[in-house]
C-alpha cells in the first residue's frame, strides 16, 4: 500500500511524499527546516528577552574541599523575595528564575564563619559564584551587619517591586482583572477607573506590559483582554514616572511580570483555591510547579462566574453576567549555565453580555 499527497490540479506540490517508494520531495525538506529555523528563533528571543536571571555557585572552605548540605539564602527586604536552598553532594547550589534586582546573600554551615555577600543580577546571564568559608574560631566575635538596603534603593527609578510574598496578602477587587488590580494597589501614584484600566502618571495610554520580557497590548482589563492567572506570577517591577529609554518611548508606565517555574522544585508544590461571593460570583483556581535542576514545569488554572461581570451601574443583576476561564503553563529546560529555553504557553477565554445594551 502507497500513500501520496497530491493537488487535485497539477502544480509545484504534486507528488510530495510516497511511503512506499521512500522518496522524500526536496520542498518539504526546504518547508521543514524552514519551520525549524523559526522555531528555534522563537526561543533564542524567548532566552534573549526574559525578565529573570539565575545565581548559582559553588561552596568549599579554604583547602578547597566541597561543602555539602551548606544552606544558602537569598533576599531582596524590598521585593519581599527570599529563596532559600542546600548545597549538593558537589557543594553546588543553583537559584533559577530570579527576577532582575541586587539581593543579599549568605551563607552557612556547620563549623565555619558565615558568609555574607551582595548578588546583582541585571540580565538573563548566569551569575556564577565561588565561594570559600571560613573555620569557626574559638574566640568570640561580634559581626554587624546591615541589610543591604543603600544598595537596593540606589536605583535612581522611580519603580515598585513586589514578590509573591507580598501580593499574596493584598485583597485584589477584582477576580478577571487581578493584574491591574495589583498594581493599582500597591504602586504609588497609578489610579484605577471602573474598568479595570491603570492610569500612571501622565497619559493612561503610555503604559508598556511585558510577561517575562514579552511586549503585549497596552490596554489590559476586562473589557478589552484576559488577564493571566495571578497564581502564575513569581514577581512584579512597575516603573513609574520616567522609564529609562530601553522600554522604548513610553512616557507613564511600565509593568514587568516575571512568571512562577517549576525549575529546581524537586518536591512537587502547589495549591489549590475557591471562593464565593456577592452577585454569584464563583472562583477556583489550581496550581502546580514540578521540576529538577536543569527543567521545570509550572501550570496554573483559574475560573470565574460572576453576575456582576463587567461591574455596570445597577442595583439589581439584569444583564451583566459573564464567566472567564485562564490557562497558564511555563516550561523550562536548561541545558546547560550558559543556555536556557523558556516557553510560556497561555489559553484564555470569557463570555459576558453586555450591560444596557
Amino acid at each position: 500500500m502507497s500513500l501520496r499527497l497530491v493537488r487535485k490540479s497539477p502544480g509545484p506540490f504534486a507528488p510530495v511524499l510516497n511511503l512506499k517508494s521512500g522518496r522524500f520531495d526536496l520542498r518539504i525538506a526546504l518547508l521543514l527546516v524552514s519551520l525549524t529555523v523559526l522555531f528555534s528563533a522563537h526561543f533564542g528571543y524567548a532566552q534573549a528577552s526574559g525578565a529573570s536571571g539565575s545565581v548559582s555557585g559553588v561552596v568549599a572552605d579554604v583547602s578547597g574541599a566541597v561543602l555539602q548540605n551548606a544552606k544558602v539564602e537569598i533576599r531582596n527586604p524590598v521585593s519581599g523575595l527570599v529563596r532559600t536552598t542546600l548545597t549538593d553532594a558537589s557543594g553546588r547550589f543553583n537559584f533559577p528564575n530570579i527576577p532582575v534586582n541586587p539581593y543579599h546573600m549568605t551563607v552557612q554551615a556547620a563549623g565555619f564563619n558565615a558568609y555574607v555577600q551582595d548578588v546583582d543580577v541585571r540580565s538573563r546571564v548566569p551569575v556564577n559564584l565561588s565561594i570559600t568559608l571560613q573555620v569557626e574560631s574559638a574566640a568570640t566575635s561580634v559581626t554587624v551587619q546591615t541589610d543591604a538596603g543603600d544598595l537596593l534603593e540606589g536605583d535612581p527609578t522611580f519603580h515598585t517591586d513586589l514578590d509573591r510574598q507580598v501580593f499574596d496578602k493584598i485583597p485584589l477587587e477584582s477576580s478577571s482583572s487581578s493584574v491591574s488590580s495589583l498594581v493599582t494597589l500597591s504602586t504609588p501614584g497609578v489610579a484605577a477607573d471602573s474598568n479595570g484600566l491603570f492610569h500612571g502618571l501622565g497619559d493612561h495610554a503610555e503604559n508598556s506590559f511585558s510577561v517575562d520580557g514579552q511586549p503585549i497590548t497596552d490596554q489590559q482589563s476586562k473589557v478589552f483582554s484576559n488577564q493571566i492567572p495571578i497564581e502564575s506570577i513569581q514577581s512584579t517591577e512597575v516603573i513609574s514616572g520616567a522609564p529609562p529609554a530601553e522600554f522604548g518611548d513610553k512616557t507613564s508606565l511600565v509593568i514587568e511580570v516575571t512568571t512562577r517555574s517549576g525549575q529546581g522544585m524537586t518536591q512537587p508544590h502547589g495549591g489549590v483555591t475557591a471562593s464565593y461571593g456577592s452577585f454569584g460570583t464563583e472562583n477556583s483556581g489550581f496550581n502546580l510547579g514540578y521540576g529538577g535542576q536543569s527543567w521545570g514545569n509550572f501550570i496554573a488554572v483559574n475560573g470565574m462566574n460572576s453576575g456582576r461581570f463587567l461591574d455596570p451601574p445597577e442595583f439589581v443583576v439584569i444583564h451583566d453576567k459573564g464567566n472567564e476561564e485562564n490557562l497558564f503553563d511555563r516550561i523550562d529546560y536548561q541545558p546547560s549555565q550558559a543556555d536556557t529555553l523558556h516557553l510560556d504557553l497561555d489559553l484564555t477565554r470569557s463570555w459576558f453580555r453586555t450591560p444596557n445594551a
